[in-house]
């Protein structure tokens, strides 16, 4: 998946958990077995689906990190390769932007 499509993921999984905690306080004097049962049911899944968010963000900022590191490490290692590359990237999009 790619990260427009993980962003969208993680923001539709915020509304529903703000729509689900809006349900709860919306029927917390509502009483009755069947009430009690699907409140507790919707309390633990939204716990667990705050947890699993939690912890995507917490990869999602390591995996940065890394690459953020792994880069750092090769502009150091290699710092003329790196020049090369930027001068490349800079003369194709100066190309591409030109031509319009």
């Amino acid at each position: 998946m790619d990260t427009a499509g993980k962003d969208k993921l993680i923001e539709d999984l915020r509304v529903v958990a703000a729509d689900v905690e809006e349900l709860l306080r919306a029927t917390a004097n509502q009483t009755g077995e069947r009430v009690a049962e699907a409140r507790q049911r919707a309390e633990d899944s939204l716990r667990t689906a705050r947890a699993r968010l939690e912890e995507f963000g917490d990869d999602v900022k390591a995996r940065v990190g890394d690459g953020a590191r792994a880069t750092d490490r090769y502009v150091h290692d290699n710092p003329w390769q790196a020049v090369a590359v930027g001068a490349g990237l800079a003369f194709l999009l100066g190309y591409l932007f030109g031509r319009r």
